[in-house]
């Protein structure tokens, strides 16, 4: 094979982007690394992700592949990117991978993070990273109906309709945390894969039960109705960062 694949580890800034995947005369990240790939190395490879993330959602470690028939050092080809993309996207490292490296299915987990402002005002640096609550969050009882979340379950109540067919709404979460620092809330949550808009959601209902219109007990009967309903949010995508993908380690070479 005279081609080598490449394994991409790209941080963004989601917020002027109509999310990860190409569209027709839409501004993506998808789009912005095959423009440049292009311009870089003379080919129109392909960069798979591990997933989408939607409009105006972050990414701190989302994970791509490509192939490229030409031979490129992977520090050159990181170097040649950054030097090429527009400053809100970031090649963070990049390494060959296997031949059977896939970004997408040979995941076996991810991890993302909801970051929530409770307090009157949210600092203008931000307004753009920062979901806005105005009112101080119970955080222990956002801690009690996490425990609920975790586990596995048939999340269907804790997801929305994609437009594609899915072939199952069963996942694992193995871990589900909220933490405060100042006026700061986070929500942590790691899964052996999420379905579209779950993490969203999950951070809706969360929220719902730290204002204290949810109680943290009535978690596991939501997901147990396996419908969506209006009690169950979205919340706004600007909060939440896809913070790393995890892979087995023979992906590399």
């Amino acid at each position: 094979m005279s081609g080598k694949r490449y394994k991409l580890t790209i941080s963004y800034d989601g917020s002027t982007y109509a999310g990860w995947q190409v569209q027709p005369q839409q501004r993506t990240v998808q789009g912005e690394l095959e423009r440049v790939l292009a311009e870089l190395t003379g080919e129109h490879a392909k960069v798979h992700g591990s997933g989408r993330t939607d409009r105006g959602v972050h990414a701190k470690g989302q994970v791509a592949h490509l192939d490229l028939a030409g031979r490129m050092p992977p520090a050159a080809l990181a170097k040649g990117l950054n030097a090429l993309l527009p400053v809100d996207i970031r090649v963070t490292a990049a390494r060959l991978a296997a031949p059977s490296f896939h970004a997408r299915r040979s995941a076996i987990g991810k991890e993302y993070r909801y970051f929530i402002w409770d307090a009157d005002v949210v600092p203008p640096f931000l307004r753009l990273y920062r979901a806005h609550v105005r009112s101080r969050l119970d955080v222990a009882a956002m801690s009690r109906a996490a425990a609920g979340i975790r586990g596995r379950h048939d999340f269907a109540a804790l997801t929305a309709n994609p437009n594609r067919v899915v072939e199952s709404t069963v996942r694992t979460v193995s871990m589900l945390t909220v933490r405060r620092r100042g006026s700061e809330v986070v929500i942590t949550a790691c899964a052996d894969g999420f379905l579209y808009k779950m993490v969203r959601s999950i951070a809706g209902i969360l929220i719902r039960v730290g204002e204290g219109t949810v109680p943290p007990g009535e978690i596991r009967a939501i997901l147990r109705s396996r419908t969506r309903t209006a009690r169950v949010p979205t919340a706004p995508p600007h909060g939440l960062f896809l913070w790393r993908v995890m892979y087995p380690h023979a992906t590399v070479v």
